[in-house]
């Protein structure tokens, strides 16, 4: 009772979190991740669709969007130290917006996957700055919920943009596909022009720019390891729930999506009650039991189980691989160590889906997701015998 009394009152006095900054920037990330959400579902249609390619230019047209996200964002990171957050996420949103347009003069592959660079620059930009703002928002006690209830925006965005752009492009077509999710990362433009800087005034400058910051190499191997699972099931799921009888894949991305939330809302405390390192280890072995389930089980009852045991794994894996990572790095370098750490998020949205689409081409669509489950194994291997969370932290 006394204990119970005790945590209610930490509780109570704990410093606010959903402050109006953070409402606003999330409500900016909402609109931009929904623009993403709605590629993630026409992106492969329109080129397995009216471009009439096979599934390795599925993954390349795919993965292309983080080949030029992956370089940039240590860079972007070190940006973010020295310059500030905002013009990060006012250049992304734009970049987006721009790039997305051009979309609707594509007649071939190979353009779309040179404008898909375009965006991936965007998504870099966009992406450091918004999770350094929401790191400089959240007091150091509760980050991990800070990045859980950040992160909702993005599922949020995964789970409603897929079934805006099935949509549009079932009624409309492919155009309107495009231009609503232009107009989805201009709304997110005008919201941050409306969030004042958040970098503390009196942070030092980084002692020197570090274009790779060390402490975010192991986090972000670990993240590697589960997202490009998660790569592989978003690019190939559109075609593979088709290949099952279904209608589409609005259903599954929006169970997925619908989990994630989930995990990140009501248990948007359990990486900071779990300690991040055990989250972490439950996170990567939830993704390869799902991954597995979706690829093992060739019906569509397999698959939507697979979505939802997958979304439990991403849900807890990636705030908790942040929190270790910004834990792991000065408060002057806190954007490069989430530049660092979340490049390897494009190598795994960048390398999964052309890997995978060679596997697609090789082993059918449901070989991608067994594949994928051997990697997310191999990442848990990683942590356990690294002990990440546990040594004491290289600061």
């Amino acid at each position: 009772m006394i204990q119970t009394l005790r945590s209610r009152r930490t509780d109570e006095a704990a410093p606010s979190l959903l402050t109006p900054q953070f409402v606003a920037v999330a409500l900016a990330a909402l609109a931009y991740f929904t623009g993403d959400g709605i590629l993630i579902a026409a992106v492969p249609r329109f080129v397995a669709g009216p471009l009439g390619a096979g599934n390795v230019a599925v993954g390349v047209a795919v993965g292309a969007f983080s080949v030029s996200a992956f370089f940039l964002r240590p860079w972007v990171g070190g940006v973010g130290d020295r310059r500030g957050r905002k013009p990060l996420l006012l250049i992304g949103a734009g970049l987006f917006a721009v790039s997305v347009l051009g979309y609707t003069t594509v007649s071939d592959p190979t353009t779309l996957a040179a404008l898909r660079l375009l965006t991936g620059a965007g998504e870099a930009c966009f992406f450091v700055g918004m999770v350094t703002t929401f790191t400089d928002l959240a007091p150091p006690e509760r980050r991990g919920e800070a990045m859980s209830l950040a992160s909702l925006s993005l599922y949020v965005g995964i789970g409603v943009g897929p079934m805006l752009g099935e949509f549009a492009i079932d009624r409309f077509g492919f155009t309107t596909a495009w231009l609503l999710a232009a107009t989805a990362g201009l709304v997110a433009l005008g919201l941050v022009l409306r969030v004042p800087e958040t970098r503390p005034a009196t942070m030092p400058a980084p002692a020197r720019q570090r274009l790779v910051h060390p402490a975010g190499l192991l986090p972000g191997l670990v993240l590697l390891a589960s997202i490009l699972g998660m790569a592989g099931f978003l690019t190939f799921v559109p075609l593979y729930a088709l290949d099952l009888g279904m209608s589409g894949s609005r259903l599954v991305l929006l169970t997925f999506a619908g989990v994630v939330v989930l995990i990140r809302s009501v248990g948007a405390r359990l990486p900071d009650r779990l300690g991040a390192a055990r989250a972490t280890r439950l996170a990567l072995l939830l993704s390869a039991l799902g991954l597995a389930t979706a690829g093992g089980w060739h019906a569509p009852v397999g698959l939507l189980l697979g979505a939802v045991i997958l979304g439990a794994g991403v849900g807890l894996l990636t705030p908790s691989v942040f929190a270790l990572a910004i834990e792991r790095a000065t408060e002057s370098e806190r954007g490069a160590v989430i530049g660092t750490t979340s490049a390897f998020l494009d190598l795994a949205l960048g390398v999964g889906p052309i890997s995978l689409g060679f596997v697609a081409a090789s082993f059918g669509r449901s070989g991608t997701f067994l594949a994928s489950a051997i990697v997310a194994v191999a990442g848990l291997v990683l942590v356990v015998v690294t002990r990440l969370g546990r040594a004491p932290r290289d600061r």
